[in-house]
């Protein structure tokens, strides 16, 4: 849709702050339309979901575990650690000048098993959802049966006659390639120039089809789904507008409670849970910003952030008009180095869900990625891939506002848990390029 100048220029009147973010200025924003607990009923999605979509992956446990070896030290559940990063955060308190007084954790999705990214959970869950969809309607399984027979020749064969399809980045490509060609599928993935090489050659080594197109993430996932819609025994996994890769996603939240009594954290009014997640299309911390909120209500305040360069999901919230408007619309490049964030559209299904969920966003430039995790390697010995560091900033960008006050809430209290989104297949030399990078900015603000 394309807006003309009036249209533009009231939006820039109504919402000044939309002025700085076309400036490509680093800016807080602090959602007005958060709902409290007991308003949530009205979102099309509820607990039930999140504890049916839990349920799946527990009965795919047992395939995993057989499907991906290196799952089998948690018989097949696909989760992460959660890591206390205390000099990392006394590292951002020094270089930042800020004082974070609550514990600092880091959740570390950059080592999900299958896919090495937070895209695990939710490209996973959707190829393994329509896999069993499959199997129940040709009488292959039963939902009490065990289900690590989707391993034998004969569920491969009879996957081999389906297709699916994604539009991707990288990081979902990933996980839905990988996945969905294990179980014996033809699968196509549909990428944007800027997904890295490394990620199109690993998706071919793991037999999936890899078709790349010069634009962006949108060309890319529009074309994906057209060309995976001429097929009658075609599927798309449709990261704009999917209530399964949602729903996969919130099932973190509640691995994350058991997680966080097991360091016997407190999260009730007087001991704030802060969240941060680094938003692509916003399905992934959509998915996970909801799960938490149906876990931990009022006392959790989930922050996305996004590149200077692609405040997508920002734009989308601050207007109102969500999927309708791009980043294109106000002449922003959405270039960025994050990879995965690099999204000029949001997610209609997600962002409808994230207005309501969220307590806000902030956004970022480049460099500051490459800065924070460098000082996240050098800190606490972690690498992660430049859009993973994102969450990073969030605690001293909420105690710039005046959330706390406005909240009545203790930041001395707090818990702060930054969502790590990716990192662990980066191949070596990239890794040690992005760290170099961020050593050379972080000598040269010295």
């Amino acid at each position: 849709m394309a807006f003309d100048k009036t249209a533009l220029n009231t939006w820039f009147h109504q919402f000044p702050l939309l002025k700085k973010i076309v400036s490509l200025e680093p800016v807080v924003w602090l959602n007005p339309n958060h709902l409290s607990k007991s308003e949530m009923d009205s979102l099309p999605v509820t607990r039930d979901d999140i504890d049916e979509a839990a349920a799946l992956w527990d009965r795919f446990a047992p395939y995993i575990a057989l499907a991906f070896p290196e799952t089998r030290e948690t018989n097949g559940i696909v989760e992460s650690p959660l890591r206390l990063i205390a000099t990392m955060k006394n590292e951002l308190n020094s270089r930042y000048v800020a004082q974070i007084d609550g514990e600092l954790f880091l959740k570390c999705d950059n080592e999900l098993p299958i896919a090495g990214s937070i895209k695990a959970r939710g490209g996973v869950y959707e190829v393994l959802y329509y896999a069993e969809q499959l199997a129940l309607e040709a009488g292959l399984i039963q939902q009490d049966e065990d289900y690590s027979v989707f391993c034998h020749e004969k569920f491969t064969s009879f996957f081999k006659q389906f297709t699916i399809g994604v539009g991707s980045t990288g990081n979902l490509g990933l996980s839905i390639g990988i996945i969905a060609a294990k179980l014996g599928f033809n699968v196509s993935v549909y990428m944007s120039s800027d997904a890295k090489q490394w990620k199109k050659d690993l998706l071919r080594a793991k037999g999936a089809a890899v078709i790349e197109f010069a634009g962006d993430f949108g060309e890319a996932i529009f074309a994906g789904r057209e060309q995976t819609k001429l097929n009658p025994k075609g599927y798309f996994v449709d990261d704009e507008n999917s209530r399964h890769l949602f729903l996969g996603y919130s099932v973190a939240a509640l691995r994350l409670e058991e997680q966080l009594a097991l360091e016997k954290v407190k999260v009730d009014r007087d001991h704030p849970l802060f969240v941060y997640l680094p938003c692509g299309v916003g399905g992934s911390p959509g998915g996970i910003a909801f799960g938490l909120r149906q876990v931990f209500g009022d006392h959790v305040h989930c922050f996305f952030v996004e590149p200077t360069h692609s405040p997508a999901v920002l734009i989308g919230l601050l207007t109102g008009e969500k999927e309708k408007v791009c980043v294109q619309d106000f002449c922003i490049d959405n270039i960025t180095e994050g990879d995965g964030l690099a999204v000029g559209r949001s997610s209609s299904f997600a962002s409808s869900i994230s207005e309501k969920t969220i307590s806000g966003m902030y956004t970022l430039e480049d460099d500051e990625l490459f800065k924070l995790l460098a000082l996240l390697a050098d800190s606490e010995g972690i690498q992660v891939e430049p859009s993973a560091a994102s969450g990073l900033l969030g605690p001293l960008n909420m105690i710039s506002t005046d959330y706390l006050n406005e909240h009545q809430l203790k930041e001395k209290n707090a818990t702060h848990i930054v969502w790590a989104t990716g990192g662990s297949l980066v191949p070596r030399e990239d890794m040690d390029l992005f760290y170099e990078k961020g050593i050379e900015l972080l000598n040269k603000n010295l």
